[in-house]
């Protein structure tokens, strides 16, 4: 059987995520296990650079300082639970920073949300949880967002 002591909940602070969230939360506290949340922000100068725009010296300061209150809020709700819990943040690539983060922290389970794109969407977007799912050095629990919920 599967001992579960480290789990780590990639956030995006999305419904999907809060979801992922509780059910990290219940695991957490049936196996005394430690959470670790990880939010990845990115930013994308490239996406701008044609443009001719300066984006100002603050700016990625300011988004990291954002992520880093909503998840301190997201800590404070696991933590009030009786969890252990630690919070991550950075730059990097979600699925790619998700895979290393497990491997670096040595993590029993990654629970994170999906969002469930279908068709043409799920074509263009891909889903991190499916790439996330592929190179993960440890099992992954989808958590689907139900509209019941």
């Amino acid at each position: 059987m599967l001992e579960i002591h480290t789990i780590l909940v990639p956030v995006d602070f999305s419904d999907h995520s809060q979801r992922a969230l509780d059910e990290a939360i219940g695991l957490a506290k049936n196996f005394g296990a430690e959470l670790h949340l990880l939010h990845c922000y990115q930013i994308h100068p490239t996406a701008i650079a044609p443009y001719g725009i300066v984006v100002p010296e603050t700016f990625e300061h300011d988004i990291r300082m954002a992520a880093l209150q909503r998840l301190s809020e997201w800590h404070e709700k696991a933590s009030a639970q009786g969890v252990r819990v630690q919070e991550h943040i950075t730059a990097h690539f979600p699925s790619d920073e998700i895979a290393a983060m497990a491997e670096k922290l040595g993590v029993d389970l990654i629970v994170m949300g999906t969002r469930g794109l279908t068709g043409f969407k799920h074509v263009l977007l891909g889903s991190v949880a499916e790439r996330t799912i592929r190179i993960a050095p440890c099992p992954v629990l989808t958590v689907k967002h139900s509209e019941a919920s």
